[in-house]
């Protein structure tokens, strides 16, 4: 356990030290969600009704930014292979990775999306269900990613690939953690929302690690 712990704390350590992949995440963030009052006009009612959907699609491509090094870097320098001879299983390895990429990547983009709902005349009824969903959504989007830039590891254009393979697994968490906002701010229960996105968690959690860790195994053979 010791060993999984210390890995997490390397990768927080090594995004520290090449800290301008998260930064780079979060002022996407802000900017991309900034640009859509812009684009769309002051209109309140407007916007307060866009709000779950912008934050939530801003939140997701946000994402995808540091996806691309994740596991490749690692990979390129020769890292991984001491990774996978440390004796951690390589599921556990690539658990580890998504841990920390929601750390310093889920986890910023989350305390950023309060602000902008506000910024954006977001409902209050709908704050906490966006953001709850949000909890869910950010780590699902970690464990879909980490699995992603393993399956890509090694590959041409990986960086390419890469969305293709995420989006259309993060479209299900993305529904229902907009609707659950959406809901709220309809005066509806959001809770049915809430609990489907968390049960694509509890799905990913498991399966997204053991392919992960399948992949990195048949990219380091």
């Amino acid at each position: 356990m010791s060993q999984f712990w210390s890995l997490i704390s390397r990768e927080l350590r090594l995004s520290v030290r090449h800290g301008a992949d998260s930064l780079g995440a979060l002022l996407f963030f802000l900017l991309a969600a900034t640009l859509f009052p812009l684009a769309l006009g002051p209109e309140p009612d407007l916007l307060a009704r866009l709000a779950p959907g912008v934050i939530w699609v801003c939140a997701l491509l946000a994402a995808l930014l540091p996806l691309d090094r994740l596991l490749g870097a690692d990979y390129e320098d020769g890292s991984l292979d001491q990774l996978l001879l440390c004796g951690l299983p390589p599921a556990a390895i690539a658990l580890g990775k998504a841990i920390a990429h929601w750390l310093v990547t889920g986890l910023p983009l989350l305390v950023a999306a309060a602000p902008l709902a506000v910024m954006l005349n977001a409902p209050t009824d709908a704050m906490e269900p966006l953001l709850l969903g949000l909890i869910a959504g950010t780590m699902v989007l970690s464990l879909v990613g980490t699995m992603a830039a393993a399956i890509v590891l090694g590959a041409r254009r990986g960086g390419v690939l890469l969305p293709i393979l995420v989006l259309p697994l993060a479209v299900p968490v993305l529904v229902f953690g907009a609707g659950a906002a959406d809901a709220a701010a309809s005066g509806l229960e959001a809770r049915p929302h809430l609990l489907l996105a968390y049960a694509v968690l509890a799905l990913a959690l498991p399966l997204c690690p053991l392919a992960a860790g399948a992949a990195l195994r048949a990219a380091a053979d």
